[in-house]
């Protein structure tokens, strides 16, 4: 069997097992659920990720060793992975072949040629990694914003989204992502670049393909020349992946160990060895010295310069609410790699990626977005930390969450604070009667807590025409039927009230089991009222689980939001007076 037929297969392989994983990563125990499925495999075995994670927190979450097994095996057979393994590098292969391959020879070998501009993806490399390294800086992971196997992962938890739709074979409900548009349209401009120049993104921008291309340069086992004699047809470089030149001096950090050469090499002169190309071969990575330095210093500047806002400090956003588990803020942002695990995982589609209102640091970053999804975030659930690859939300149990068992002492999770806004209430600002807040807050005791109060309704004074059973005429029209809801009441001078149970026009009707103890006359003025539940939040029992947000009945802007004051995972966050 020939080498790329094998490529072929391998690629079609963990292509497959990647798209099963993004459709496995949702709650259950069925097989196409999670069920134990090494969702994260992908993630862990990006080097990338865990060489950030190192440089920020200067520890390795231990499901990162798998890196280690790439890293080695990349110094051993060069860049197998952007060719063979890697998703993203697998779809834009695939489309850059069915883009260009109508085109003649000549078109083909200059599209393939190597160019000056693949330098930009060491330069994007070196600034994200100096972005991390700094403490004296605030360090920030970011890698994840252009790392092809995070972006891959979070792009394809939207495409799954929207073609399930009409089975909903992953998700009983159809989900819904804030900004989404936004990671799809920067995926489908990365592929569609294919369409100008093969493997665009893993030539110019790819900063994995660049840590690779380091890395392959002391590749044991490379594409080479057994010969210096060569024939100059420049057929090896028709099909060539990575552009890296190899009818000539072969530019090994470019090799993306594709073997399209050595296919096409009629002279068969072209072959993987471990001893270098007779025709020559550049082995170090084309960075420039200039680039090398502005890269380095942007990475140390733009940190700071972001973080000028104070966005970290006492102008953080409230509305920035992260998942439970998550570490505190300036932690949380050197884990987080932004590949939205978390997101496809809530079986309540309550975790959303992040935008720029908490600061450029909080982008893709999982927020709590209350009115998206099907509810808030459910008391009984914890699988956003058991499935985050870097720990950045921390693996907790329902016991932490609850604050039960060993945890009582402690209390259970905040992720903020419920609070109510009485311009939107309706019991508080339209004296409409609701507690649907009440009803829908899951702890007990209840957070939420109502007081009852008696309020008497516009136009509500009317006069007595005359008092038959428990039916009262009146002199003034009123709306018919709009007071047999059990909320209404009629009182009398001296305070006292009975409940409607009927109206129409020009009458109230109160329960045959109720007696007026002084019965109105003629002439006499009573209220109509209506009994109000006023709501309260305990801000003390108050998780911020959002549920009440969620299913408030006020559309647009909700009458109780939930708000990151309290939180849990800041101290500095508190809701009481420091002392």
């Amino acid at each position: 069997m020939k080498i790329v037929t094998v490529r072929r297969i391998s690629q079609v392989f963990f292509f497959s097992l990647f798209v099963w994983f993004c459709i496995v990563a949702t709650i259950g125990e069925k097989v196409w659920q999670i069920r134990g499925w090494p969702v994260n495999w992908f993630l862990q075995l990006d080097p990338l990720v865990a060489i950030g994670t190192i440089l920020t927190t200067h520890t390795l979450y231990w499901p990162l060793l798998w890196a280690l097994v790439t890293v080695v095996l990349t110094i051993i057979f060069g860049r197998f992975f952007c060719s063979w393994v890697c998703p993203f590098g697998s779809l834009h292969h695939f489309v850059g072949f069915l883009g260009n391959r109508k085109k003649k020879l000549a078109r083909k070998i200059q599209l393939n040629k190597y160019r000056k501009a693949q330098c930009i993806k060491y330069f994007i490399l070196i600034f994200f990694l100096f972005m991390a390294a700094f403490p004296s800086i605030g360090v920030t992971l970011q890698t994840g914003l252009l790392d092809p196997i995070p972006l891959v992962t979070r792009s394809f938890q939207l495409l799954l989204s929207i073609t399930d739709r009409s089975v909903n074979f992953v998700s009983a409900t159809p989900r819904f992502y804030e900004a989404g548009w936004l990671i799809l349209l920067i995926f489908f401009t990365a592929v569609l670049f294919n369409l100008i120049i093969p493997r665009f993104y893993c030539r110019f921008i790819c900063p994995l393909g660049a840590l690779f291309a380091i890395l392959g340069r002391f590749a044991i086992w490379r594409i080479g020349k057994n010969q210096s004699e060569c024939t100059d047809c420049k057929l090896c470089e028709r099909s060539c992946e990575g552009g890296c030149e190899p009818s000539g001096n072969i530019r090994i950090s470019e090799c993306v160990l594709c073997f399209n050469c050595r296919q096409d090499c009629k002279d068969e002169i072209i072959s993987y060895q471990t001893r270098p190309s007779l025709a020559g071969e550049i082995t170090n990575p084309d960075i420039s010295r200039r680039g090398f330095v502005l890269s380095l210093a942007g990475g140390v500047f733009v940190v700071p310069a972001v973080r000028l806002s104070n966005k970290l400090g006492s102008n953080w956003y409230h509305r920035v609410i992260r998942p439970p588990g998550a570490l505190p803020e300036k932690e949380f942002l050197k884990r987080c790699i932004k590949c939205g695990q978390c997101m496809r995982v809530c079986p309540t589609n309550v975790i959303q990626l992040g935008g720029i209102e908490g600061g450029l640091e909080n982008l893709w970053t999982p927020v709590l977005n209350n009115r998206i999804g099907s509810s808030g975030c459910q008391l009984n659930c914890v699988a956003c930390g058991q499935v985050c690859p870097t720990s950045a939300i921390r693996p907790i149990t329902l016991s932490e969450k609850l604050g039960t068992d060993e945890f009582a002492d402690v209390g259970p999770i905040k992720l903020g604070t419920a609070f109510f806004d009485r311009n939107r209430c309706l019991p508080w600002a339209m004296d409409k009667p609701c507690i649907v807040c009440e009803e829908n807050c899951p702890l007990s005791p209840k957070a939420i807590y109502t007081r009852e109060e008696f309020i008497t309704i516009r136009d509500g004074i009317v006069t007595v025409t005359k008092v038959v059973d428990n039916t009262i005429e009146l002199e003034t029209a009123i709306a018919s039927d709009k007071f047999a809801t059990g909320d209404y009441y009629f009182a009398v001078e001296d305070g006292a009230r009975a409940q409607i149970t009927a109206n129409t026009e020009n009458t109230i009707t109160i329960s045959p089991d109720e007696k007026f103890e002084k019965i109105p006359a003629a002439g006499d003025k009573i209220e109509i009222q209506v009994r109000l539940q006023r709501p309260y939040v305990d801000i003390e029992k108050c998780t911020g689980c959002g549920v009440c947000e969620h299913e408030c009945p006020v559309s647009g802007k909700k009458a109780i939001r939930v708000s990151a004051e309290g939180e849990t995972r800041s101290a500095d966050r508190t809701l009481l007076l420091k002392r």
